[in-house]
Order: structure tokens, then sequence, then C-alpha cells
């Protein structure tokens, strides 16, 4: 409920402060700002440290629990996730090694025209970072991108972050719409693309591929509980506007909740 991370490994606290020597005290409260979006002024009360000391600690240790945490967030082997698929997988999307798609941050309004024009998104209709997640079929987050202008779409933020570099041949993606444009890419480097069929205006879906865009829908619903999971740390959370000065450490927050998402319960029962 505090700080992202269950009872049963509590421990991790304890092995962050061993290898990081960060004080206990000071990881809590990290972990408590990206959980609960707590302001500077109720840490300030609820560690009994100066608002300025606090702000303070947030931004100089949040790189270094990154760090840490970033190996849990891995890029398995499409033999080793073959092998644990879920049961809607495996008739005839057993080729499919991850789902992804995007996830946008709200954040303030930057000072300078050019970051207000890199950052607008005409979805959101405001100013965001823009994050690509991938994940397993069976809800494990396996990539996140570093986070990119609002106003990039979704395949130019896979064109030119490091996903692709880490995807075996052979690979079969699964996403929406939205990305119909990578499919040559994909092709050229020897990865399928599965999505819904695309939709001509004023044209009608035949019954199969009405059945198909069902079918896909259903098994994609595993990156957008995984994104859900994501939001549950408020600091991410819709409308939960980002201050300007947290923006440089966005990347770092992004990663803990991912790591942190993996360590949970699993998304399929």
């Amino acid at each position: 409920m505090y700080i992202g991370i269950s009872k049963e490994c509590y421990f991790l606290i304890e092995l962050l402060h061993r290898h990081t020597n960060i004080n206990r005290e000071h990881i809590l409260l990290c972990l408590k700002k990206i959980r609960l979006n707590s302001t500077f002024s109720e840490l300030e009360d609820n560690f009994g440290i100066s608002l300025s000391y606090a702000s303070k600690l947030f931004l100089r240790n949040l790189p270094i629990i990154s760090s840490f945490l970033k190996p849990f967030i891995v890029n398995l082997d499409k033999n080793l996730i073959k092998r644990n698929l879920p049961i809607a997988f495996r008739h005839n999307y057993h080729n499919v090694s991850c789902i992804i798609d995007c996830l946008e941050i709200d954040i303030q309004k930057p000072s300078k025209a050019l970051h207000q024009a890199l950052t607008w998104s005409e979805y959101k209709k405001g100013n965001t970072v823009k994050y690509l997640i991938s994940c397993t079929p069976n809800g494990l987050v396996n990539y996140v991108s570093q986070g990119f202008g609002g106003r990039a779409s979704d395949v130019t933020i896979v064109e030119n972050c490091n996903f692709l570099d880490g995807l075996q041949q052979g690979t079969c993606i699964l996403a929406d719409r939205g990305f119909k444009h990578l499919e040559q890419i994909l092709h050229e480097k020897g990865i399928k693309l599965l999505r819904p069929p695309s939709v001509n205006a004023g044209a009608k879906l035949s019954k199969t591929e009405v059945r198909q865009t069902k079918i896909i829908a259903s098994l994609r619903i595993h990156i957008e509980r995984v994104i859900r999971r994501v939001r549950e740390f408020h600091m991410l959370k819709q409308h939960s506007v980002i201050n300007t000065n947290i923006c440089r450490v966005l990347d770092h927050v992004i990663i803990i909740a991912c790591a942190l998402i993996n360590l949970q319960d699993s998304l399929i029962k």
C-alpha cells in the first residue's frame, strides 16, 4: 500500500541498503513518493527532515535505486516464453513473444517553447512524456524505453529506442492498430507483427476479421493490465501531472515501477 513492495519481498529494502549504502529510511522515502505521490511537505513531516532535504534525497537516490532494480526487467528467450505460455495463446498464437503498447504520463507545461512543442500530445490534449512498454504473454514486463516527447508517434518510438535490438529472428509481436506502419521495418528484421485488421473509412469488416479482432483484443488485454498496475503507482496515475523538476528522473521512476510490478502476484491466475 505504501511502497509497492509486498511483505514477502520486503527483504529487498535490506538488499538495497547493503548494495547501495543508501539509508533504509531514504529508500522508503523514495518508494513512498512514487507509490503514493506524497508531497515533499508530507515527507518532511513523515521522516522528520526539511522539505528541501527530502527533495534532494529523492532526486539523488532515485537513479541508484533504479539501477539496482533494473535487472528485474528481463528480456526472456523466446523458447522460455513459449514454455510458459498462457492457455489462450497456445493454439493459434503460440509464436507470440511479447505484447507492446505506449504509456503516456502527463507533465507540467515546460517553460521553453521548443519543449512545449515536443511534448504536446494531440491525443491527451496536454504535455506528456511517452514510453514504450513490452510484456510477455503471461504479463511480465520485459522492456521499457526511455521517455519520448508526447508528440512522437508509437512507430517513431519503436524505431528510435533499442527495443528491436533485443528481439530474436522469428519473434512475433502483438500490438494494436496504431503500430501498422511498423510492419515493413519488422519484416526486414525477420520479425512478425500481429495486430487487428485495418478498417478503411466506410468499409465493414468481414466475419472472419471481426472474430480475429476480438481474439487479438482479448489477448492484448494483458498489456492493458500491466499498464493498469503501473498506474497504481500514484505518481504515474492518469492526470497526475509530474512537476518539471521531477521530469528529469521520470525514466528512473518508470523503471522502478515496472521492476516492482514484476515482483507482485502473477497477472495470470
